[in-house]
């Protein structure tokens, strides 16, 4: 009658019991199913007892072990979860595990990570035996391949705790299982050693059994034991004591530990060191912390996905959290964050690099953006233009030059996310000031670089404005490496360019550069030379080609496959790719070493032959090169070279010099002349303006007639003549008012440049006396380069950055 009332108690039961795991099979009493929390829908495993189907002892040996692991805790014993009992079925759920069987079966890791992971195994289940001999006071009786199982960190994890029984009681050797009886040990059957047996004794010859299966596969005999081909040398002798036939001779587990984790021992690896240091980094000190987390990058390779996920990763970001890890913790814990999908990317890594990009500290940010690649990908657009790039945007302005390069160079993986007004407006805005203000050569080429980089995400109408003039700009500059880069950022993106601007902008400035002092600059602006005639000499014989060749010029994503684009092929791998490594340019630029320091663009080397068939003639006099630069070997230096810009490659540091700060105390402080004050030197009377307080890019192509007030001022000999090299100095001061003295607008402006035209608003007399006093200036100034050539001939060779008189 009370029946009605009854209700069953699985349904109590905080998990769904899923699908069985077939492969424990008849070598354990429990049947194992996959499971989930009915809540939270987290994974867990769950063993089912059948009291139906099983006799009164097969449920004292069931019970016996749910009563055993509830009081078991310890990081290598299966974590127990709940257990329920009903009148049909016992119930025992614990963390989500795979029987090691399955796990080795299905492990697909390479040698190296196979051999780490295995020893890690094997040291953690040493490692819960010791627990039990010599803390617990137990014995396990039941070690072998089917007791062990692994959870989703990879960590191996010892079940199968059915037969454990207490030190002080008769060693266990009974099993209710008969397919079990080939693991019990020798003196079983040999009353003789019985008193011999030891605490240990029969968990040590389990740990033999289960190191045979690990390498062998599952034991079905005992004379099996006898081969050990597969095991490691490393093991060899242990084994053989492990499996000894004298219960005494056997190891104690922490004796095993101790032996094996000293120098050369088979538990002495990266991924046991590296998880052991883990574990105990609570008790660390910060060195040792820092220390570690920096050398631990490189080791990732060789561990497991499965470990680097789910035990390496959080304890990084708990590191990171709720420790004084420090920044040393950013690379190991972006390079780990590719293991992750999209959501738990979102929800684990993003919020860290958000806080970040916040801190003050320099270390810090540094890190930032030298990782930038490696979690940019990850990140929304929405994120980055709120919340990131203002952070990123201080270290334009920041004062140790350190910071400013690697935020030039942290664009290159911004830009595709950036808005447009923080691409086109705020970070031109910075560019501009960076490429004619800062005091190190290495940053205002890096400028030049990454502007080349960017250009295809820039709007056309911006680009069509800035490009040409900041580009020019760079071909004026007194540090080699920027005009060099000047000249292969316009080659690199010469598809933005109407052909109408190669003829009257683009080929004059780059004929002022054909008598430059530095070899290799001139080298590259003959090939650009001869690349743009080429576009310009194809057009005038067929001028429908004109389309294609400035079809990219107002497209927002441009198309690689027009001749225009294909010409440039062998720049845009130039140009492209590793940056100038920053030096400090009073010293470096007047080393004579710099006389070698370029060499040609690395795509030059093997051109592809169907970039060479489909391109306009101009490919063949620039490839015909390639053989005269070929005998150029020694003509680079590595700290020079970023003409073999790949973007594989870095970019290069900034290698610390007289001038180069690596705190806040450089005393490098960009952009503290005031922008309101005029320029040293000579130019056009025009106004001064840095591109900061204006934020006014309109007027970078203004025309000639509404800036020029005579021709003389416009054609002043400072401007037309090529760049001469200043005197050697030694402090940034005077590379400073150099620049400025050359270089007095501070905005991408272009008008000197502009070519000279008659307006009819002008007295042709003026126009035509202006014109020969121009010839007249650049004979004379022609004349007193031969002079000076001369002069160095004869009085031998000069090294660059000396002058003679």
């Amino acid at each position: 009658m009370w029946s009605f009332f009854s209700r069953d108690p699985s349904k109590d039961f905080n998990f769904e019991i899923g699908e069985l795991v077939p492969s424990l099979g008849d070598k354990s009493v429990w049947a194992l199913h996959k499971g989930k929390k009915k809540v939270t829908s987290e994974e867990v495993s769950v063993f089912v007892f059948d009291l139906k189907n099983n006799s009164e002892t097969h449920l004292e040996v069931a019970k016996a072990a749910v009563k055993r692991l509830k009081t078991l805790r310890h990081p290598s014993v299966l974590t127990y979860l709940d257990s329920l009992e009903s009148e049909k079925v016992l119930y025992l759920s614990t963390e989500y595990v795979d029987p090691l069987i399955d796990h080795l079966q299905n492990l697909t890791l390479e040698r190296p990570q196979k051999e780490l992971y295995v020893a890690w195994g094997i040291f953690q289940i040493t490692r819960a035996l010791s627990f039990l001999n010599n803390d617990g006071n137990l014995r396990h009786n039941n070690v072998n391949i089917w007791s062990v199982f692994v959870n989703s960190s990879g960590e191996w994890k010892l079940g199968g705790v059915e037969y454990v029984s207490t030190t002080q009681d008769a060693a266990q050797n009974f099993k209710v299982i008969p397919s079990l009886e080939v693991y019990s040990p020798p003196e079983k059957n040999d009353p003789s050693k019985q008193r011999i047996i030891t605490k240990c004794s029969n968990d040590m010859w389990g740990l033999g059994c289960l190191i045979w299966e690990v390498f062998n596969g599952p034991l079905y005999q005992q004379s099996s034991l006898k081969n050990i081909d597969k095991i490691p040398k490393q093991l060899g002798p242990l084994y053989y004591e492990l499996v000894s036939s004298n219960p005494s001779s056997r190891p104690n587990p922490a004796d095993i530990i101790s032996r094996c984790r000293k120098l050369g021992g088979y538990f002495k690896n990266d991924l046991v060191d590296t998880l052991l240091f883990l574990e105990e980094i609570q008790i660390k000190d910060k060195n040792e912390k820092n220390r570690f987390f920096s050398n631990l990058t490189p080791h990732l390779d060789n561990f497991p996905d499965n470990v680097c996920k789910h035990k390496i990763l959080p304890q990084l970001i708990t590191a990171f959290e709720y420790g004084d890890a420090g920044s040393a913790v950013l690379a190991p814990m972006f390079k780990l964050g590719r293991l992750l999908d999209t959501a738990e990317y979102q929800k684990k890594i993003v919020p860290c690099v958000v806080k970040l990009f916040g801190s003050n500290d320099r270390a810090t940010r540094s890190r930032l953006l030298q990782q930038l690649e490696h979690f940019i990908g990850h990140l929304q657009a929405g994120t980055v233009n709120d919340q990131i790039f203002p952070q990123v945007a201080h270290g334009f302005m920041d004062t140790n030059p350190t910071i400013r390069e690697q935020t030039v160079k942290s664009v290159i993986h911004l830009a595709p996310k950036l808005s447009y007004n923080n691409l086109n407006v705020e970070v031109l805005r910075h560019f501009a000031r960076l490429q004619s203000k800062d005091d190190q050569g290495g940053i205002r080429t890096n400028t030049t670089v990454c502007l080349g980089k960017i250009a295809q995400h820039l709007h056309p109408q911006i680009r069509q404005k800035v490009l040409i003039s900041a580009f020019i700009r760079a071909m004026r500059d007194p540090f080699p490496p920027a005009r060099n880069a000047g000249v292969l950022a316009l080659a690199a993106t010469q598809q933005y360019y109407l052909l109408s601007e190669v003829s009257s902008r683009i080929l004059p400035s780059l004929c002022q550069l054909t008598l430059d002092p530095e070899k290799t600059v001139r080298d590259s602006v003959f090939r650009t030379i001869k690349g743009f005639l080429g576009k310009l000499e194809k057009v005038s014989e067929d001028p429908s080609l004109r389309e294609s060749m400035e079809a990219d010029v107002n497209t927002a994503t441009p198309s690689l496959s027009n001749a225009a684009a294909t010409w440039a092929g062998w720049a845009v791998t130039a140009v492209t790719a590793k940056f100038y490594r920053s030096q400090s340019d009073t010293v470096k630029s007047m080393n004579p070493v710099t006389s070698r320091m370029l060499s040609k663009p690395g795509s030059l080397e093997q051109p592809s032959s169907s970039s060479i068939s489909t391109t306009t003639s101009s490919v063949t006099s620039m490839t015909s090169l390639e053989h005269e630069d070929g005998s150029r070997g020694n003509d680079s230096v590595s700290d020079y070279d970023y003409n073999h810009w790949d973007d594989n490659d870095n970019w290069g540091d900034m290698e610390t010099g007289g001038q180069m700060a690596s705190s806040s105390g450089s005393g490098c402080a960009t952009g503290t002349s005031d922008p309101t004050s005029p320029p040293s030197g000579s130019g056009p009377a025009t106004k001064v303006t840095d591109g900061w307080e204006n934020e006014e890019w309109g007027s970078l192509d203004e025309e000639p007639e509404a800036e020029l007030t005579s021709p003389s001022e416009a054609w002043s000999p400072s401007e037309i003549t090529p760049i001469i090299l200043p005197e050697t100095k030694t402090n940034n001061s005077s590379l400073s008012s150099h620049i400025n003295h050359r270089n007095p607008q501070t905005t991408w402006e272009e008008h000197e440049f502009e070519p000279l035209e008659e307006n009819p608003g002008t007295n042709s007399a003026k126009l035509e006396e202006a014109k020969k006093k121009r010839e007249e200036r650049k004979l004379m100034r022609q004349k007193e380069l031969e002079a000076r050539r001369a002069s160095r001939t004869t009085g031998g060779p000069m090294k660059l950055g000396s002058k003679k008189f």
